[in-house]
This record gives structure tokens, sequence and C-alpha cells, in this order.
């Protein structure tokens, strides 16, 4: 028996990466890069075979001591932006009067996946009210007729019944045909949206099916007992026979598993997340320890299909530098490696001497304004952020994009002479453009998600993380990190990810039974797709304004032993921690309440206002676990410590003596909850009633004595 190892996989479309993990520390054992085998007969299969083989060798991993292992993949969203998916035939159904807008709202005609790339679909409808097996079988006979290869069952209203969406599934596969019914994809009532997330998830089964098939049949013969897992969009992993039947969970998985990464491997609870590789950057956020979600969208269309809100700007290390006017005009979009040109900061300083400046047009179509450095011996370098950020002093010695000064500088002075300035100057310029352009939308996601910007840290990852952050962090007084092993933090996502699964509903003032039943389906779901029931924590949430009422559960796929085997911190140690997350003299903290692994720490400032005759007291908070990570940090908040016997009386008086009564109605305080091992996020409750409910099915367990920590703010 050697150490237990995680492996994380991610297909990238450059590259394929590889890591090996320790389980017990989360240690980086190993870790590789191979080029993505796009054009093998295997696909991107045959890479993650052969990195897998490679990897485990070149440190004598045994199979049976690989505890994890999962992969990510852009496949999905490849096929989707190539067009290379399969044909799909809609079998819709509707009784009575619903049967009328059913026949419509079944039939998506044509879905334009990107400019030129669509979607082909067949469509036939019937009355499920006297549904017959003769019309049911020819129905789909019809459908493969006119060249359907993959089926869809969508009725009116079959998230509440979905026998005959089961019923058309069972007779496609009792003819070998893929099938799926629009129930499984979502629960939610609006049949348009449904069947056409329903139909894209179709579209791309049989080449899904292919890859999970192979990849899988290649872990076994390695004889990894360890069940393969596939990341999701939203940041989790799900069991490879999930993904059969649910493959367009994994779109967008790539951009989710940075995220993974930064979290579970920094511990991050409050930041804005950056991967800036050579052509893009994603921009995600963190809050509170999660990660933000919404609807993606397909070819403009909305899906539902709930992934990380992600936003991908054209600005990364080798975004080229446009110039018009004799002036800097922009950065990016187009970079050195779409114009097939070397970096001028990683040439030899010789290739650059007497270096003249030139302009381009990268792709077809383009302006002719992207500069580029041709040198004395007749090579060509373009122009690169990563170049402007080396010159300035920006990269640090030893990071994945340093390369010092020197060529940076021959190149840059000729590109200032130029345009009349020192190359430095012109160099602070196309970093001034390129912060301007990102910090546009990081402004935008801290006022979507109503961050605290004085409390927002700026974390780097990909290859050229400290291209862009230290920069941006100083001319916006922001604090930064650059995460560790940051070019490889998408891969340590992969093998770090909790699997997750999620369910959403159509229900009006939801009921305690009905939150019940709820909590009890995504926890049947969760344990299918691989989690260990133990490990579970489940969030609901209630979105009164469209009536949906959602569950997200998170688990792992064994148990985590390590958070008992570390050493605990000091209460010195982890109150100076909590004073730096909410930018408070160290001096002010005290540990205001402990449970379970929780410290709640607070600190008080008395602000003056009204010539300092009126005094206002503020509160901020920051909750650490015992390893010394924040889970929770805020400023205006109240707390409290109550045990479960003072849940009728002392917690319902702390819940009222936060609300916000009007006329209209009663607004109640965003509440977290923290006992045992559990952080209780109920912020998604609308009333006292459903925050109350929740909170009792939560506690089911505790006895009488125990305690819970409750922070609460408007």
């Amino acid at each position: 028996m050697g150490q237990k190892v995680r492996v994380g996989i991610d297909v990238g479309g450059t590259f394929t990466d590889a890591v090996v993990l320790d389980n017990e520390t989360f240690e980086i054992i190993e870790k590789m890069k191979i080029p993505t085998t796009h054009h093998d007969e295997d696909g991107v299969a045959k890479g993650i075979v052969q990195i897998l083989q490679s990897i485990l060798e070149s440190k004598g991993i045994a199979p049976e001591d690989v505890a994890f292992i999962a992969h990510g993949t852009t496949q999905a969203t490849n096929a989707l932006l190539e067009g290379d998916v399969a044909r799909v035939g809609i079998l819709g159904m509707g009784a009575g009067m619903d049967g009328l807008s059913a026949r419509s709202e079944s039939n998506p005609g044509q879905i334009e996946l990107a400019p030129g790339k669509n979607l082909q679909t067949y469509h036939t409808y019937m009355d499920s009210k006297n549904l017959k097996d003769e019309a049911v079988e020819q129905g789909l006979q019809d459908l493969l007729a006119q060249g359907a290869e993959v089926i869809v069952a969508s009725e009116a209203y079959s998230v509440d019944d979905p026998a005959s969406e089961l019923r058309v599934v069972e007779a496609a596969n009792r003819r070998s045909v893929f099938a799926t019914g629009g129930h499984e994809i979502s629960q939610l009532y609006g049949l348009r949206t449904r069947t056409r997330t329903a139909v894209i998830n179709a579209s791309l089964i049989p080449k899904m099916m292919e890859t999970a098939n192979m990849t899988e049949k290649s872990v076994k013969n390695a004889n990894i007992s360890s069940q393969l897992m596939i990341m999701r969009c939203d940041g989790g992993v799900m069991s490879i026979d999930e993904v059969r039947k649910r493959p367009i969970l994994t779109m967008l998985s790539g951009l989710a598993a940075g995220v993974a990464g930064a979290l579970m491997y920094e511990k991050i609870s409050d930041g804005i997340f950056f991967e800036v590789g050579g052509t893009s950057v994603d921009i995600s956020v963190i809050k509170n320890g999660k990660v933000m979600i919404q609807n993606a969208q397909v070819g403009g269309h909305r899906t539902y299909l709930q992934s990380l809100d992600v936003r991908t700007l054209g600005i990364a290390g080798g975004s080229m530098i446009r110039v018009a006017g004799g002036k800097i005009v922009d950065v990016g979009p187009r970079s050195a490696h779409i114009a097939g040109k070397a970096y001028e900061c990683f040439a030899d300083p010789g290739e650059l001497k007497n270096a003249q400046v030139l302009f381009i047009s990268p792709r077809e179509g383009d302006a002719p304004e992207y500069a580029i450095a041709r040198g004395g011996s007749g090579g060509e370098f373009s122009f690169t952020l990563a170049g402007a950020a080396n010159l300035l002093g920006y990269v640090p010695e030893g990071d994945y994009a340093y390369a010092g000064k020197e060529s940076a500088e021959l190149a840059w002075n000729a590109l200032g002479a130029h345009l009349g300035m020192s190359g430095e100057s012109a160099a602070r310029q196309v970093m001034d453009i390129a912060i301007e352009k990102t910090m546009k939308t990081v402004n935008e996601m801290i006022a979507d998600y109503e961050l605290d910007r004085s409390f927002v840290t700026l974390v780097g990852g990909g290859g050229s993380g400290a291209v862009l952050i230290p920069a941006m962090a100083e001319k916006e007084r922001m604090k930064w990190q650059i995460a560790k092993n940051a070019p490889y933090i998408s891969t340590i996502g992969v093998a770090l990810a909790m699997v997750k699964e999620q369910i959403e509903r159509t229900v009006i003032n939801p009921t305690e039974a009905d939150i019940k039943r709820i909590r009890s389906d995504v926890m049947d779901k969760i344990v299918q797709s691989g989690a260990s029931e133990e490990t579970v924590e489940i969030m609901i949430e209630i979105d009164n304004q469209k009536n949906i009422l959602r569950a997200i559960a998170t688990g792992s796929t064994e148990l985590r032993s390590k958070d008992l085997g570390q050493a605990a911190l000091t209460e010195e140690e982890m109150r100076r921690i909590a004073a730096s997350s909410v930018d408070a003299p160290f001096e002010s903290m005290v540990l205001a309440a402990q449970t379970g692994r929780w410290n709640l720490f607070a600190s008080e400032e008395i602000r003056k206002s009204f010539f300092g005759l009126l005094k206002k007291k503020r509160t901020s908070v920051s909750v650490v676990d015992r390893e010394g990570v924040v889970r929770f940090k805020q400023a205006g908040v109240h707390y409290g410590q109550f045990a479960k016997k003072q849940r009728q009386d002392a917690f319902v008086a702390f819940l009222d003596d936060h609300t916000i009564y009007s006329d209209a109605n009663a607004t109640i305080p965003k509440v977290f909850i923290f006992f045992r091992e559990k952080m209780l996020d109920l912020t998604g409750m609308q009333t006292k009633e459903q925050l109350l409910s929740i909170l009792d099915m939560e506690t089911e367990m505790l006895g009488e004595e125990e305690v819970w920590l409750a922070v609460a703010y408007q």
C-alpha cells in the first residue's frame, strides 16, 4: 500500500495537462503536459490514455493507490462551436388544450450554435391522452426515416409526471437508439426552453459516448478501481454514467476547473479569479467561498443549464498592440499565437539589435495595425502585453511568464522611438489600456454580486496571471495574489473537485413538504453521481420572483480525512487571518464565539458623524474554520450564539430585531448559520417561515444544548 493519490486531467484546445496530488496533503507529486490528440482516430481520449499511463509510470504509482480520478474537457463546447453534433428527432406530446401550444413549443426548428453552424432537428407530435405503443413506434420510425440520430421526448407537463416521456425513451432504446426526456435535463416549467436544452444535450450524446466509453475502458485497463469522474460546468464532478445521460453539463467545464482549483487549493473566500492564458482571460467571482452561477446561453439562446458566471475577454499574455495615427489605440484581441509570431520578450537579445517596427494583419480582413519588431537578422517578433509587463518589472523572477527586461527593452525602445516617446512610456500606455478594459468587466461583476471592494482580492491563475494582476491591483489599490502552480490551476481543480448536483422546480410559495421532497430527491441524485452520503451538504434557494425552488448538493467521492489530520492553528494565528480579511487592526479583533470547526471573530468600530455629535457602531465579522480558511466575512453585520433549545424564543427574537418592516411587507435579513462541520447559507430565503423550516430540517440531529452561531445582515 503506497500513498493514496488524486489524478486530474484537463483536456484543453492545445494541450492536455495532468497532475497527481497527494490525497491527504494535496501537495503536487507530478505534473505533465502533452499536445491534445484532436486528429487521432480515437480523438481526445487517446491523449487522456497516454498521459494517464505516463504520469503514473513516471512516479511508480500503483493503480490501487489512485483514490480519485477525474477529467475536464472542452469537447462539448468545441462540438457546439464547430457544429459537430448529431441530428435530433423530437417527439412532442401534449393533451387537450395544452396540445395546441405544446405542438409549437416542442419544435425549436434549426438551432444556431455559432455563425454558419446549425443543429438540425426533426419534429413529430402526438396526443399523449391515449398514447398507444403503435403510435410511439410510428412516430419514432418517421423521425429516424427523416435522418434523426438521437431522440428527445418532450411533453408539456412531464416534470410532474414523466411516464409518457419514459415510454418513448424505452421504445427508442429497444431500437438501440440514444434517447432522452426533457424531464431528465430540467424540472422547470417552460416547455420551449426545456425542449431546447434537451435537444442541445441530445445532439452531444453520440460523440460524448465514444469518448466516455474509451476513457472509461482505459481507466479500467490500467486496473484503477476508482470510478472515473468528469468535470461539470458548475465546478463539480459527476460519474461517467451521468455524463452519458447529460453530456450538456460538461459544457464550459474547462472554465469551471480553474475556479474549483482556486477555491480548494488557494482557499479563497472572497475574490475575483482571473485565469490568464496567451489569448484570453476568464474572469469569475468567488463570494463567501462559493462560485457565482448563472444560466448559460448557447448561440444567444437561454438554456436551463446552470454554469459558472465566467466572462471571457481577449486580453492576455500574448495580446498584440495596435497602433493607428501614430498612437497606441488598443491591446488585443489578436494574440501572437494567432499571428504565428514569437513573443518579443522571450527572444534572444542578439536577434533584436537594430529592431524595426512593422505593422501586420494577423488574420485576413484585420486592419494592418498590429505592431511587430523585425530584428537586424530578419526574425520577426510580436509586441505583447507580456513584454510590457516584463519591461515594467511586474512579473516576478521564477514566474511562468518571467522573461527579464533585456529583450523587451530593445524591442520597446524601437516602438517608443516610432511613437516619439520612451519604450517604458509606451509599455505603460499599453498596460493602462489593458487594465481599463479588464476593470470594466471587473466593476460590473463587483456590482452584480454586491461585493465589498475593500475586501476583494484579485487572484491570478493560468500561465500569464502575473502579466496582468500585479499592475491592475497597484493601479486600482486592491489586494492581489498569484495562485501557487498557477499554470496548472485548472488541472488541480479537476483533481480536487467535489461531486455536485442540482434540481430546480417551478413551485409557487413552497411549503415545508416541497422543501423536504426536493432535499431528498437531490440527495438520491448526488449519491447516484458518486458522492458518499455523509459528505453531502445541501443548500436550498427560493426565488419568489421566478417561482423557482432550487436544491444544490455538494459532496465528495470519499471522506476527506485531511481536515482532521492537520495541525490546528493557535487563536492568535486565526485572529491575524481574520483581522487582515476585513482590514481591521489586529488589536480590535476579538474571538466572539466558537462552535464545531467555526471561530467567529468580530471587530467594532465607532464612526462619528454630524460634526462628531452622533456615534454609529459598525461591526465587521470574519468566520474562520479550524484550518485557518476565512469562510465568511462581512461588514455591518449582527451576530449571536444560540443553543438549539433557544430556537423558539431568543433566535426568533434575533431574527425579528434585524427584520425591516414596511407597510407592504417584512424584509428578513440575510442569514448564515454555523454549527459542527456545517456552514448553512440561508440568504435565499424570502420569509421567516421558510428560513425556520430549513433550519429545523438541518439541525434535526443536534442535541438541545448544542450551539449554533448566527450572522445576519441586510
